[in-house]
């Protein structure tokens, strides 16, 4: 079995004395691990950096086997990572949650597309926010726990749709909220693809995807914790708002 593709690389952890295994998102075949030989040595291991774009080689005897891979750099992104540390942060939030969320060895081209650009803005922050933003909504589309903003869930109407319910994710309008208001998430314009939106207003948008990646998404996933990249990249995010 052999395959050639193009990828995020995820993660890398040790494999023996020299080796160590890596976690792709590739276009074509998914999330995909696979060791690499000599992955330790002064020649390799500088290319396998979370987030960096690589090419990779993959062959196993048989499809279901882990495989190894022979990596070749296209697009290094440690100089832009570790500019600041909410680059940082957000390339560590971005890789930690595809590997969390993302089932292995099943492609997604879209989501690829849109990861690959998100991690191509690293360090502009004027504009990082919103397309991380947007990522997180993505990945909650990919995994079946997308929102619906079409219409109020109670009264159908698509006006003053201000909050979201956290049990269906659909939109609730301001006068169905009623005694409920309290049990429901915010729903700021930015979810609804409405402006660009302000800081403030992305930070509120993060909360309430942040419930339903860690409310929703994680049981669902063997009731795993969220990763606590993602954590550090919004308390940091909220602290430089808070510090302007």
């Amino acid at each position: 079995m052999e395959w050639r593709d193009q990828g995020i690389l995820l993660s890398v952890r040790g494999h023996g004395e020299t080796s160590a295994i890596i976690d792709v998102f590739t276009i074509e075949h998914g999330r995909h691990a696979g060791i690499v030989r000599g992955g330790t040595s002064r020649k390799i291991a500088p290319i396998l950096q979370p987030g960096a774009q690589i090419d990779v080689s993959w062959r196993a005897r048989l499809e279901d086997h882990l495989g190894s891979y022979t990596v070749e750099p296209l697009r290094s992104r440690a100089a832009a990572a570790l500019a600041d540390r909410l680059s940082l942060a957000g390339l560590n939030a971005v890789t930690a949650l595809l590997s969390f969320a993302l089932p292995e060895r099943e492609a997604n081209p879209a989501l690829y597309k849109q990861c690959e650009q998100l991690l191509d803005l690293l360090g502009q922050h004027s504009v990082w926010p919103l397309a991380y933003l947007r990522f997180e909504m993505a990945l909650l589309d990919a995994s079946g726990m997308g929102f619906d903003l079409s219409a109020c869930a109670v009264t159908g109407t698509n006006e003053n749709l201000c909050y979201i319910s956290p049990r269906t994710g659909r939109a609730v309008s301001e006068q169905a909220a009623g005694p409920w208001v309290n049990r429901l998430l915010p729903l700021p314009p930015i979810l609804k693809g409405e402006g660009q939106g302000g800081d403030a207003e992305i930070a509120q948008a993060l909360q309430t995807t942040g419930y339903f990646l860690g409310e929703k998404l994680a049981p669902e996933l063997g009731n795993r914790p969220l990763p606590e990249a993602r954590a550090r990249y919004v308390d940091l995010f909220l602290r430089q708002i808070t510090e302007r």
